[in-house]
């Protein structure tokens, strides 16, 4: 059903009033202008801990609360229309999708409920080049009875500072690779990297980096389709969070057009412009049934419903739409508002910027209209 049931609207409903107390748009201004490293309030991620949306995706023995992924995509969505920066992306829907996911039974229970709780936060290091993609790595594992040595670097890594340990992900002639390295293993080194929406970037360095070999997820190599199963439920959240981006821009235009008067009416009395206004809300609704089919889909697939190379298409086709469809309304946005659009009198600015940083991450629109035709071809 491509609409929120209650339970989820109820929790869509409670991000939005904690968010709007907690960490208003003007909480990102505040980051930005004081260079904050971390690119997030601890007191604010610790209420996201306190509020249970760390749990929400997770099995109940391993301390989630197993609901749904729509609900966390709600959750997302809030997150976009507040412009709210935290780990929930890096640390929660993707390391701790890779843990729940690909690492064995003992490996959750010891790192899984720390994630949960707020008392350690990971990040995942997948890419190496400036557009994603997992295909092209570098980095190495040395294996040997006990150890492993990991050379190499990942680069853009999200909240990548500060965080307590790292997923770095190795490719293999047969599949890849998943390994914990803790921040404070020798021979790694995290620099930080400025980027337009003053979110937390890291590129992460490994020379020599030795490990146990415990530090492996998992025994046995992962495949391909596992890997993209994780970083699907990555895209799912941030095309929900683009969505939430959107439609407050949406908002707050159609809201000038409103009050802003010219020849002595509002200019939202224009018909040229409301053609427009009702062009944009068609595109909004049209990918938010593509955000909630994806987040149904990733419900499917973890339920054992669907194949992944359902999965890898209805998450492609939903971040391309999103994509496409936050282009046209962050374009849109700034015309309509005219000159004081551009400037940093507004917000507008500050959801634009995140909006073109969230657009290249976990693939870009070509990326995911390309991976979408080969699902098609196959």
């Amino acid at each position: 059903m491509l609409v929120l049931l209650e339970d989820e609207k109820m929790l869509a409903d409670s991000a939005s009033e904690l968010l709007s107390s907690v960490s208003p748009v003007s909480q990102q201004r505040a980051l930005r202008d004081e260079s904050n490293e971390l690119g997030f309030y601890p007191e604010v991620w610790q209420q996201f801990v306190e509020m249970g949306w760390t749990a929400i995706p997770f099995a109940e023995e391993l301390g989630g609360l197993a609901f749904s992924y729509k609900g966390l995509t709600a959750v997302f969505e809030q997150v976009g229309r507040h412009l709210t920066a935290s780990p929930l992306l890096s640390s929660i829907a993707l390391c701790g999708s890779a843990i729940e996911c690909c690492a064995s039974a003992e490996q959750q229970n010891a790192w899984l409920p720390e994630l949960i709780a707020g008392e350690q936060r990971y990040a995942f290091g997948f890419d190496e080049q400036m557009f994603h993609d997992i295909d092209h790595m570098a980095i190495t594992a040395e294996v040997t009875s006990d150890t492993v040595v990991l050379n190499g670097q990942k680069t853009m890594v999200m909240d990548g500072v500060g965080a307590d340990a790292y997923l770095i992900l190795v490719k293999q002639k047969d599949g890849f690779d998943l390994y914990r390295v803790p921040s404070d293993a020798f021979g790694l080194s995290c620099a930080r990297v400025n980027m337009i929406d003053s979110r937390n970037y890291a590129n992460v360095t490994l020379q020599h980096v030795t490990l146990p070999i415990a530090a492996k997820l998992n025994e046995t190599t992962l495949s391909q389709e596992t890997i993209q199963a994780v970083l699907d439920v990555g895209r799912v959240c941030l095309a929900a969070e683009l969505l939430g981006i959107s439609e407050q821009l949406f908002a707050t235009t159609v809201d000038y057009l409103k009050t802003r008067v010219q020849f002595d009416v509002p200019i939202g009395s224009f018909q040229a412009l409301q053609h427009r206004a009702a062009w944009l809300f068609t595109e909004l609704e049209l990918s938010r049934s593509c955000v909630l089919n994806a987040a149904i889909s990733l419900d499917e697939f973890k339920a054992g419903h669907i194949s992944a190379h359902k999965l890898s298409r209805e998450v492609s086709l939903a971040l391309y739409k999103v994509s496409t469809m936050t282009d046209k309304v962050t374009t849109q946005a700034i015309q309509l508002h005219g000159g004081i659009g551009v400037t940093d009198e507004l917000d507008l600015g500050l959801f634009l910027k995140r909006a073109r940083m969230a657009q290249c991450q976990l693939g870009d629109r070509d990326f995911h209209q390309l991976r979408y035709a080969r699902t098609i071809i196959k």
